[in-house]
């Protein structure tokens, strides 16, 4: 609230009641430092209203910060599980990859003898194979005694776990074993990319060697961007899963992003703080992993004693009201004020508030008349 031309005006009309009342004898103005009584014409031109202390319900905004982050899920290292070679590559930092597409080629003498040891362990068992299934015949028809088949079966099964071990070892490599054979063997190990995303991390260029399960590249996929925010205990009763707030970074405040509290922590740090995890309504390009945002959140209303603001005014720096002692006498009260919303203002270290009548349309004017009488 501000003075005005229009308490200007109403001051004017105060103290020139006797112009236009004529008929009726108009009193100076009495006061003290935190009194002032009317006259009956001073009062009439002055257009007072009352009000009382009314109890509402009123929310606040909490402003909350912290950061973009991207889920663990989303954010996918990719390493070599033997080791080898960088031999091609054209990723950069930045760029946007394709799940499946190809990013790299390795290659080490290491997977020749992979492919190598799998195709003999697959040409063996076919043979241990059909010795065994040759032994079971001739069991059944007694031309051959129970050891000679319990040898065979013992060479099957062991030749069969040697097989597929490697069957796995060149899944674990990116190789498809039903596809291997004696004359597709390679040195060279395509890398794939196993996620869409924008590549955030390099560890290696043309030639180096790369140690088994040593960084080769990072992808992070933006999807499912997140924003962080961190509150502190005394607020975390009044938020909630599901609970909508807006973010905005520091250099465009303006642009207000919509976003959703899908997670809270359970537990609190030693600073007495806790992480909501919040989703963005809408995905915005121009967010990346990592920045510093603002959010505003509405905390949950609070029933709290209120005044309508036209009932509140200040003077150098501190908050009052006036309340009536008599017909035409007033005291102006101090008051201490928190949040406001809907033309009402939560007031405070008021002693009987409920039992007051308060100055509404008015209070200004008095205030006006108070100070600058004084100053008389």
């Amino acid at each position: 609230m501000r003075i005005d031309k229009i308490g200007f005006l109403a001051l004017f009309i105060l103290f020139s009641c006797q112009n236009q009342h004529q008929n009726e004898a108009v009193s100076p103005v009495q006061k003290t430092q935190n009194h002032l009584v009317l006259t009956k014409a001073q009062f009439d031109n002055a257009g007072i209203t009352f009000t009382e202390v009314e109890t509402k319900t009123l929310s606040s905004m909490k402003r909350l910060n912290g950061k973009t982050e991207i889920p663990p899920q989303k954010e996918v290292t990719i390493s070599l599980p033997y080791g080898g070679f960088l031999k091609s590559t054209k990723l950069l930092k930045g760029m946007l990859v394709k799940r499946g597409e190809k990013i790299a080629i390795v290659e080490d003498p290491q997977y020749i003898q992979l492919q190598q040891d799998y195709l003999i362990a697959k040409a063996e068992f076919a043979l241990y194979e059909s010795e065994f299934n040759r032994q079971q015949e001739l069991n059944e028809s007694k031309a051959s005694s129970d050891k000679e088949l319990e040898y065979a079966g013992t060479n099957y099964v062991s030749r069969q776990v040697l097989m597929k071990s490697l069957e796995q070892k060149l899944r674990l490599i990116g190789l498809d074993p039903a596809r291997l054979n004696p004359s597709n063997i390679s040195a060279e190990l395509p890398v794939y990319a196993p996620i869409s995303g924008y590549v955030s991390g390099m560890n290696a260029n043309i030639g180096k060697y790369l140690n088994p399960g040593e960084m080769l590249f990072s992808i992070i996929s933006p999807d499912d961007l997140q924003l962080v925010l961190t509150v502190f205990d005394k607020d975390i009763g009044h938020l909630a899963v599901g609970q909508k707030l807006v973010a905005f970074t520091n250099t465009q405040p303006q642009k207000k992003m919509a976003c959703t509290i899908f997670l809270m922590d359970k537990v609190l740090s030693s600073e007495n703080s806790a992480q909501l995890r919040c989703r963005f309504d809408q995905a915005d390009p121009t967010l990346i992993p990592g920045m510093f945002m603002n959010a505003e959140v509405e905390i949950a209303g609070e029933t709290v004693p209120c005044l309508p603001d036209e009932a509140i005014v200040r003077f150098e720096n501190k908050t009052y009201a006036f309340v009536r002692k008599g017909e035409l006498e007033f005291e102006m009260l101090e008051i201490v004020t928190g949040k406001s919303e809907n033309g009402f203002t939560e007031i405070e270290g008021v002693e009987n508030g409920n039992h007051l009548s308060f100055v509404a349309k008015g209070a200004y004017t008095l205030l006006m008349a108070l100070k600058n009488t004084a100053e008389d």
